[in-house]
């Protein structure tokens, strides 16, 4: 146990140097994490003890708080066996406790590792090692040095001559060199420094137009490459179009090397050279190489996961329609358009198929169908997929709304939607639970609804690798891409806080401390017993504890009861709040209907321990604004109804668009032509914007010029930037 508590106040010194925070921020958040609490309760509800602690801080400590942890498991393991192979030195010890990089420790455990057999091994084994002692010992003459091997040499039948005896020990003086960790280091980190990536066409594509034809002839400092850039270029060498070099500084390597290792003069210097030589290019640079290629790929992935991190959350925190009666369209040719109904809660009433870019059936017919459901529904809003048929579907919906002769019809509005990972909810077993009787498409409809409606509660239930706002998200690491993906739908779950009545069990899952097992309790207990009156009565669900009920009561809203179940205030300052009542001389509903008395509140009288002021400033703006809605207002794009297809689209138009995905690179926007086009990052804004990200997100609704237009390959250049200029040349 002591031993236990000692790592842990390592690491925890490693984290106050590493993150530049105070140790008692460091300890308490690590006490915290450690204990089970999540994130986002940490983040909202324990700002005291962490001294205020963002959420991305204390994700990126929580990730390196992981880190340590399995280095200290990976050093017992280490000092284990090489106890065991009893060649553990105080030194040896002192040095693999200090370290705090996997890297270094591998590579102090390396002369100690079981190691397939190699040129060493087998010198070893012919007896060479006495040889190879003799040869690093400068105080014994290089005669003497040739004449013990050819003592050698008489003594085996292995061994040809002396200079076979030779280069034996030379092999394994060569791989004594490559497993010093200082030796390694210098490698390491000089390659990385200056070392460069070479791209090449295989011979199979010379000559050959593809994808990759502007990495045929490439070279960039492998530390530069960017993440998009170097993920291409992996791919495009596992698809043998490219052949990948990482051309190491040999020059400027080799006599450092040489200076590091080589303590002599004479005539076995130029041996030494020659094993160091050896070492390098036969040992020390594969290996190194291959490390530092992972490197770069972890440094990619990170990025790139990172852009799709980003993107997730601008998309899952779009702003909802609301409570609004809405029609989803999915839209299709041959199959037919489906149409579904959703109320204001999401709750679904009714389906239909129509066919009206079809012969299968009539124009008038399914515009027909269409009126009648909107009449008898009373739709407010209509949802139309973005994919095969969209923009057709959205103008005959818009036609028919306008012609039907009735004003309030006309006012309803169209908006085109995202139907990104829809298809793979329509089949999933959440959809499937939900709607076990429909049809795939008529899922799919209604999907398109209820994301109109609140984007957040319907994507969560979609793989969030499955949405599409990412870039080369086969390639990086699955593991880390989940895990940053949950972390976004964990945060912005939270942040905007859920219904605890309404709310899907998919929704649930990601709320503080509940996880999808109590989710599907929650839900089970719900239909069984009826909407929850209180927020205390989860207590009621059968193993919902109370350490979940501590992590997630703050997250969650309901509507009826307690006016401070329907606010981010946790019941834990329930107390606090109606003490402020009462000093105000009311109670909490009339308090909550009086801004002015929650504004003058003297919070400095409320301060006492584990409640400070930033906790106080907290519950002061919730009852100011009690449940609000912290997604921004509702918006759509009004796309030009004469441009549907890439065929419309011609240089110089300015268009409306809305943005669909970005990457370092640049910013992908949808204007309404079923192929996303791209504004370079060059196109973004009059100045230097290294990232994409500084200027746009997903969802954004933008103006862009159309710069160039291939229809054959589908690429389309748009400029945001120019369509500024010009709108600014015309106000003058």
């Amino acid at each position: 146990m002591a031993e236990k508590t000692a790592s842990q106040q390592q690491i925890c010194h490693w984290l106050v140097d590493e993150m530049s925070l105070q140790s008692w921020q460091i300890d308490n958040s690590v006490s915290l994490l450690s204990d089970g609490a999540t994130v986002p309760f940490v983040a909202r509800y324990r700002k005291e003890q962490t001294g205020e602690l963002d959420e991305v801080v204390l994700r990126q400590l929580q990730q390196r708080l992981s880190y340590f942890n399995e280095l200290m498991d990976r050093k017992a393991t280490v000092i284990k066996t090489i106890t065991e192979a009893g060649a553990l030195s105080a030194e040896l010890r002192a040095k693999i406790e200090g370290v705090r990089d996997k890297a270094q420790l591998e590579d102090l455990y390396l002369p100690f590792k079981p190691r397939r057999r190699t040129r060493a091994t087998m010198a070893r084994e012919r007896g060479l090692q006495p040889l190879a002692d003799l040869i690093l010992d400068s105080a014994v003459a290089w005669n003497h040095v040739q004449q013990r091997a050819q003592q050698l040499t008489a003594a085996s039948t292995e061994l040809a001559d002396a200079d076979a005896a030779l280069r034996g020990a030379g092999d394994i003086i060569a791989e004594g060199y490559s497993e010093q960790g200082d030796v390694r280091t210098l490698v390491r980190q000089r390659t990385w420094a200056a070392g460069v990536l070479k791209s090449s066409v295989t011979k199979g594509f010379a000559g050959k137009l593809s994808k990759y034809e502007t990495y045929y002839e490439f070279s960039q400092p492998l530390r530069l490459v960017p993440s998009h850039r170097l993920l291409a270029l992996r791919r495009g060498e596992k698809e043998d179009v490219l052949r990948l070099t990482l051309q190491a500084p040999v020059d400027e390597l080799l006599p450092q090397l040489e200076k590091k290792l080589l303590r002599c003069a004479g005539p076995r210097y130029p041996f030494l050279q020659a094993v160091v030589a050896d070492s390098y290019q036969r040992l020390l640079a594969p290996a190194i190489e291959v490390e530092l290629f992972l490197k770069a790929k972890q440094n990619a992935d990170d990025a790139a996961i990172k852009v799709f991190a980003d993107n997730l959350r601008h998309l899952l925190l779009a702003p909802p329609a609301g409570t609004k009666r809405v029609l989803g369209v999915d839209p299709g040719l041959r199959t037919g358009s489906k149409l579904a109904v959703v109320d204001h809660t999401g709750c679904f009433l009714a389906y239909d198929t129509i066919y009206p870019h079809t012969g299968k059936g009539s124009a008038s017919t399914a515009q027909k169908t269409f009126l009648a459901l909107v009449e008898k529904y009373k739709i407010e809003m209509v949802a139309v997929g973005n994919g095969t048929a969209g923009r057709e579907m959205e103008q005959f919906c818009r036609q028919a709304l306008q012609g039907a002769g009735d004003s309030s019809t006309a006012n309803v509005a169209v908006v085109m939607v995202s139907e990104a990972g829809a298809s793979i909810y329509s089949a999933s077993d959440c959809a499937r639970e939900e709607f076990p009787d429909l049809d795939l498409t008529i899922r799919g409809a209604i999907s398109i609804a209820r994301r109109l409606q609140d984007p957040l509660a319907e994507l969560v239930k979609v793989e969030p690798k499955s949405i599409g706002v990412g870039q080369y998200q086969h390639d990086v690491s699955q593991k880390g891409l989940q895990s940053a993906l949950d972390a976004v739908v964990e945060s912005s779950v939270n942040y905007v806080g859920v219904d605890l009545n309404t709310a899907s069990a998919a929704l649930l899952s990601y709320v503080s401390g509940i996880g999808p097992a109590l989710a599907r309790s929650i839900v089970r207990y719900r239909d069984e017993n009826g909407s929850f009156k209180r927020r205390k009565d989860l207590l009621n669900v059968p193993r919902l504890g109370a350490k979940a009920y501590q992590q997630a009561a703050g997250f969650l809203r309901v509507a009826a009861g307690d006016p401070l179940d329907n606010t981010a205030v946790h019941p834990e300052h329930y107390s606090l709040v109606k003490r402020m009542a009462r000093d105000v001389g009311c109670g909490v509903d009339q308090l909550l209907q009086q801004p002015r008395q929650i504004e003058t509140l003297p919070l400095d009288n409320y301060v006492a321990e584990g409640v400070g002021l930033p906790t106080l400033r907290d519950i002061r703006a919730e009852l100011l604004k009690p449940g609000r809605d912290p997604r921004q207002e509702f918006q759509t794009a009004q796309f030009d109804d004469a441009v549907t297809k890439i065929g419309d689209l011609h240089v110089g138009m300015i268009l409306n668009g809305c943005v669909t995905n970005v990457a370092a690179f640049g910013a992908f926007v949808d204007v309404g032509v079923h192929q996303d086009g791209l504004v370079h990052v060059s196109q973004l804004a009059n100045r230097f914007v290294k990232d994409a990200a500084e200027c746009v997100h997903v969802g954004q609704l933008v103006r862009v010029k159309v710069l160039s237009v291939d229809e054959n390959r589908r690429r389309i250049s748009l400029s945001i930037k120019q369509v500024a200029d010009a709108e600014m040349i015309a106000k003058r």
